[in-house]
């Protein structure tokens, strides 16, 4: 999907995951960061 530039806002729902660290990538044109989210219940 492509959008236009700007500021967006997901929503991250992980009521059905357990507590733990996952590693998340965001990625656009020339661009991809790879980082760390802790879970905790």
């Amino acid at each position: 999907m492509v959008k236009a530039s700007g500021i967006y806002t997901v929503q991250f729902n992980g009521s059905e995951l357990a507590s733990g660290v996952y590693f998340y990538r965001l990625e656009t044109y020339g661009f991809t960061d790879i980082e760390i989210m802790m879970l905790i219940k």
